[in-house]
This record gives C-alpha cells, structure tokens and sequence, in this order.
C-alpha cells in the first residue's frame, strides 16, 4: 500500500512538473494532517464521539452487573439446590429456578456480546461519516485559496516520503486551516485537537 500510495504521488508530482514546463503552472503545497487535526469542526466532532462512547459504555456496564448478578443469584441456587437442610419440594424448586437462571444468564450474554459489536460498529460508520465530511470541507477550502491564489496544483504535504524537498513559501496549510476556523466559537479552542480516526473500540 505504501508503494501504491508513494508511486501515485510520484506521478502527480510529475505531472505537475510537466504542466509547470509547459504552461508555467503554480504548485502549492498544503498540510492535509495539519489541517484535518486543527479545525475547530473535528474537534467538535471528536467531542461528540467520546460522548456517545461514554454513553454506551454506561450502558454495557449496567448490563454486565446485571450479568453478575443474575450468576451470584445462579450459585446462590445451585448451592440450596444442594442444601440437606430444605426439604425436597424447596429444592425441586430451587432447581426449576436454577435452570430458568442459567438460560437468563445465557440469553444476557449474547444481547451483551451483540450490543458490543453493534455499538463497535455504529461507532466506526459514525467516525467514518463525520471524516469524510470534514474532509470534503477541507478540500473545497483548499480549493477555493488556491483559485484565490492562482494555484493550479496543490500537493499534499503530508505525504513527506513522497517529497524529497517542500519549499514552504507557496504553503497555503495556515491560511486554509485560518479561513477554516474563523467561525469557530472561542471556547472550542479549548478543546483538544487529537485525530478523529479513533480507534472505536470499547473495553
């Protein structure tokens, strides 16, 4: 993937190159990463997906004490079940209860075990859908600083193995991200700036 990935950018780069000769195209370079992490929307964005990971965390928590306990209930039966002391019909019972626990128990399992999976993967779908909006934001920002420019190829400088050597004054990276952010609300630049591609699994 990584040869795939450094071949492609090697061809833009050459084409580029061979646009510059022929028409005296403009290159820009433009920091992707950087961009992507700074805006104010994917700090937004990473916010409400820590909530929503905090939320059904909660929730597989209250079912898994609730698993607990139902086995606590299940020893508790299987231990009078065995009890000399009570008399025959009080065990029969017992064991009727017993075994009306043990398939609780079975059942609170596989909801639980696929409410992990379907929260893992609601979480991921989300993640995904919020990155690619955000990136196609980006991407028209990008697009429109570079008309603004006068660029007509901008090279994502974030792909530095494809680079050898990245002039930074036809960098457009801090006036995208600056355009990009000049409708952020000012208690937003508290938030942190970590990547929105988390990893989405719960414990």
């Amino acid at each position: 993937m990584r040869i795939l990935r450094l071949t492609l950018l090697t061809a833009v780069v050459l084409v580029a190159m061979a646009f510059s000769a022929a028409a005296q195209t403009k290159v820009a370079t433009v920091d992707m990463k950087k961009i992507f992490n700074g805006y104010y929307k994917t700090k937004l964005a990473n916010t409400s997906l820590e909530s929503r990971k905090t939320e059904l965390r909660k929730e597989m928590k209250d079912m898994s004490d609730g698993l607990e306990k139902a086995q606590d209930d299940y020893k508790q039966l299987l231990d009078e079940v065995n009890d000399q002391a009570i008399s025959n019909d009080e065990r029969d019972k017992r064991k009727l209860a017993a075994t009306s626990k043990a398939k609780e128990i079975s059942t609170t399992k596989t909801t639980l075990e696929q409410f992990q999976r379907q929260a893992e993967a609601q979480l991921a779908d989300e993640s995904q859908r919020m990155s690619g909006n955000l990136v196609t934001e980006i991407q028209k920002a990008v697009a429109d600083k570079a008309k603004i420019g006068g660029y007509t190829v901008v090279l994502n400088s974030s792909f530095t193995e494809a680079f050898v050597y990245v002039s930074p004054d036809n960098d457009i990276t801090d006036s995208v991200l600056a355009q990009l952010n000049a409708g952020a609300p000012i208690d937003l630049n508290k938030l942190p700036g970590a990547p929105l591609n988390l990893s989405t699994n719960l414990p």
